[in-house]
């Protein structure tokens, strides 16, 4: 796995692109909190969000006085990737040989 979906945030918020097709911000930011439940600093979020159109993983547009975000393929790839390698710790494994390793 690439460093930059080490962090949960960064998948959670490329999981809700990936179902939205593209989201302005503060969309994006209230959703992810209404999930987590719990504020989410901004200067932590948009941060979150510049780094993943850095690393090439978002697309970023300004639609009047908000910007937009939405998956590359290379982000859709990363994410569809983790969620393969999920699915199968959770649907393939039988926890026991996880703990021996």
């Amino acid at each position: 796995m690439t460093k930059w979906f080490h962090s949960g945030r960064r998948r959670d918020l490329c999981a809700l692109l990936y179902d939205h097709g593209e989201l302005r911000a503060q969309s994006a930011k209230s959703r992810l909190e209404s999930h987590y439940d719990e504020r989410i600093d901004p200067g932590s979020f948009y941060g979150t969000l510049s780094a993943l159109v850095e690393a090439g993983y978002l697309d970023r547009r300004t639609e009047g006085i908000a910007d937009v975000y939405a998956l590359t393929d290379a982000g859709e790839t990363a994410l569809l990737d983790h969620y393969a390698w999920l699915g199968e710790r959770i649907e393939g494994g039988d926890g026991a040989s996880d703990l021996k390793d």
